[in-house]
């Protein structure tokens, strides 16, 4: 009976441990939320919705100041597309390659590859950026270099080792019987694996492209040193103009920042955060459609 008692104990303690793992996370995005929309809600409504959200000026300095926000989330937008745009389709491609066309010695280099861009610094991104594809840009496709192109192609880079990495196990993921029985009808094993296999997948691979679209989203550190940042903001009207994202623009200005200053750039994080969600409930959406 004690043993019983005793196993009882261990399982039941197990369980309440394994509940507050789980619900950490769930707690901390509450917190978060909780301080954004206490803090930032506030500055949207005094600001006005319609002038926070489209005004295309932004000085805290003036008398009175002016917080429109719209050119750094066309910004956002622009680095975000051309972001996608670079680094999806190769991140997905390497992916399959890595998972049904990769020999195994080449295989190890890569994969040690990817995990060494996972771990390199924003800030080592935004060097090479600077140092390497703003010079690239400017004499190859005009312009200073600091711009959202070369931001994009930057942030392509950085979300490769993300879409990559879960988008191959997604695709290892599915069992071999679906690949064998396609090859039995008589595919080939490219087209086995681009038109069963890789579809078969796609929740996974979804799942990596939502994940990199955050990181995009979120990055700050690296755009901040090679996307322009203007003093005086301008609507972005091209890949090789600047542009000041809303990330870049609240690690700029927050350290000096106070009273309806600070709740205007706490405001932008409301606008970005609720901004990345709803990308992810328009993913979510297109997978239920999809039936994935």
């Amino acid at each position: 009976m004690g043993k019983r008692s005793l196993a009882f104990n261990k399982e039941l303690a197990a369980k309440i441990l394994f509940a507050l793992s789980a619900s950490a996370a769930i707690i901390a995005v509450g917190l978060i939320c909780v301080f954004l929309f206490v803090q930032g809600l506030p500055a949207i409504w005094n600001i006005g919705v319609i002038n926070f959200l489209t005004g295309t000026v932004w000085q805290p300095t003036w008398n009175p100041p002016l917080y429109g926000i719209l050119p750094m989330i066309v910004g956002s937008l622009y680095v975000m597309a051309g972001a996608i745009l670079f680094g999806v389709p190769i991140g997905i491609f390497a992916a399959v390659f890595m998972a049904k066309f990769c020999p195994r010695p080449i295989y190890k280099v890569l994969k040690l590859a990817i995990n060494l861009l996972a771990g390199i610094p924003s800030v080592v991104y935004g060097y090479f950026g600077m140092v390497i594809l703003v010079p690239f840009v400017r004499e190859n496709f005009g312009g200073n270099g600091n711009s959202i192109l070369t931001a994009s192609i930057l942030l392509g880079m950085m979300i490769l080792p993300t879409i990559i990495s879960i988008s191959e196990s997604a695709i290892r993921a599915i069992s071999s019987e679906i690949y064998e029985g396609a090859v039995a009808l008589g595919a080939s094993h490219e087209r086995a694996t681009f038109r069963v296999v890789l579809p078969a997948a796609k929740s996974g691979v979804m799942a990596s492209i939502i994940l990199g679209i955050g990181r995009a989203v979120g990055e700050t550190m690296a755009v901040r040193m090679v996307a322009g940042n203007q003093a005086i903001l301008r609507m972005p009207h091209e890949f090789l103009s600047g542009a000041r994202t809303l990330t870049a623009n609240v690690v700029l200005e927050l350290g000096d920042a106070y009273g309806d200053h600070r709740a205007a750039l706490i405001a932008t994080g409301v606008v970005l955060f609720v901004f990345i969600m709803l990308i992810n409930a328009l993913f979510s959406m297109l997978k239920k459609k999809d039936g994935v």
